[in-house]
């Protein structure tokens, strides 16, 4: 509903309020999901950090180079000696294969991350979106509720100046009005901080940034929290600590194969004495691990392993805290938004359906309709704030768990 005696939206500049205008047409939330897919920053470093790793895999199944000498000795032409070698090195102990599986984790690792950051950025975008649009209808409630009190101080003047009501009255009135210009104020920097909110999710400028209005005003559902735990264990986060734990065993694989020493196999030609005859030259060079044997890059990576396992745990205990006290606040953020739809709001309506009439009828001053139509301002507020505490809360369990939870299909 509707208050009575709202002025046009143009007397918000008499009121000081700053103007608002936009320059960019309204954007969905279909819209704004995709915007934020697409140009979002950290999602794009992310896909580039997925899309380096196919280096890093290409590299590590790279053979080592052989290493071509050159070694002459004497300077006299009859008596000196040349030799040639070729050395080509030989990987033992599952080197090279440690090392591909190491790269492939690693960019298993670095795709599932940029899948977590997508399921985030999704979730955030949404809830972003919500609280633009609760914030723009506080500002409309505001600026309605700021025009009335302008018309309620009028009136007040015109009472007093016809001796009917006490100067006092008028005094009150200016009072509620600079508090609804001081509320229509503080919607109107709210507003503003929403949209660099929302906007900053794609690297744009929040300025002008307009929004269409959901297509359903529906709540988001409470969804049963024994299936949301019970699929855990395929929420982002979850993959997430798992690829850290194969990459950090992977990395272990790689350390305990450079324990076995790998072969250098030596084979060229050598000429010497007056008749520069050629001979052959073939050798096998082997590291001895006396001194040098990985132990402590073999324990580090270890014991990395077991932090790695011992956080996938305590990832797993986060998340199901979370997601509880996510799905309560869903519960309790819905329960609370269809009470104060269902009692409240009819209730501050009637009253302020009541005060109207009877200040048609001279039983009420305007003062008293302006006080009923600040409570129905409040409950529409807090049943706005209830919306947004829905959609935010939706938000988190699907930033958790990797489920939908926007209204709109993009």
């Amino acid at each position: 509903m509707k208050p009575l005696f709202a002025l046009p939206v143009l007397c918000l500049a008499v009121l000081a309020m700053p103007r608002i205008t936009y320059a960019q047409a309204p954007v969905t939330l279909a819209a704004a999901i995709e915007r934020a897919l697409h140009a979002n920053p950290t999602l794009r470093a992310g896909l580039n950090e997925a899309a380096a790793q196919e280096g890093t895999l290409d590299q590590a199944g790279a053979l080592p180079n052989p290493e071509l000498s050159l070694l002459r000795e004497g300077q006299d032409r009859a008596t000196r000696t040349s030799t040639v070698t070729l050395g080509i090195p030989i990987e033992l102990g599952g080197k090279r294969a440690a090392r591909i599986d190491a790269a492939t984790q690693e960019r298993q690792l670095a795709l599932i991350e940029a899948d977590a950051l997508r399921v985030q950025l999704r979730a955030d975008t949404v809830a972003a979106f919500y609280d633009l649009h609760a914030a723009a209808e506080r500002l409309r409630m505001a600026g309605e509720m700021a025009a009335l009190a302008a018309s309620a101080t009028h009136a007040a003047a015109r009472r007093v100046k016809a001796g009917k009501v006490s100067p006092v009255d008028e005094t009150r009135a200016r009072v509620a009005e600079a508090n609804a210009r001081i509320d229509a104020l503080h919607a109107a920097r709210d507003l503003e901080t929403a949209r660099v909110r929302l906007a900053v999710l794609w690297g744009g400028d929040g300025a002008g940034l307009e929004i269409a209005a959901p297509a359903t005003t529906a709540l988001p559902e409470t969804p049963s929290l024994e299936r949301l735990l019970a699929r855990l264990d395929d929420a982002p986060a979850m993959r997430l600590a798992r690829a850290r734990v194969a990459q950090r065993s992977a990395l272990a694989r790689v350390e305990q194969a450079r324990r076995t020493p790998d072969v250098n196999l030596i084979v060229g030609a050598r000429r010497e004495g007056p008749e520069q005859r050629n001979q052959a030259v073939l050798g096998l060079s082997v590291p001895l691990p006396l001194f040098d044997r990985n132990h402590g890059a073999v324990l580090t990576a270890l014991r990395r392993v077991d932090r790695a396992r011992d956080e996938q745990e305590a990832e797993s205990l986060r998340l199901r805290t979370a997601l509880t006290e996510a799905h309560a606040r869903l519960s309790t953020a819905r329960a609370e938004a269809q009470l104060i739809d269902a009692e409240i709001l009819p209730g501050a309506r009637s009253a302020a359906r009541a005060a109207q009439r009877g200040f048609e009828a001279g039983k009420f001053g305007f003062l008293d309709v302006l006080d009923a139509q600040r409570t129905l301002f409040q409950s529409q507020t807090q049943y706005l704030n209830a919306v947004a505490q829905c959609h935010r809360a939706a938000a988190d369990i699907a930033r958790l768990s990797g489920a939908s939870v926007d209204q709109e299909n993009p």
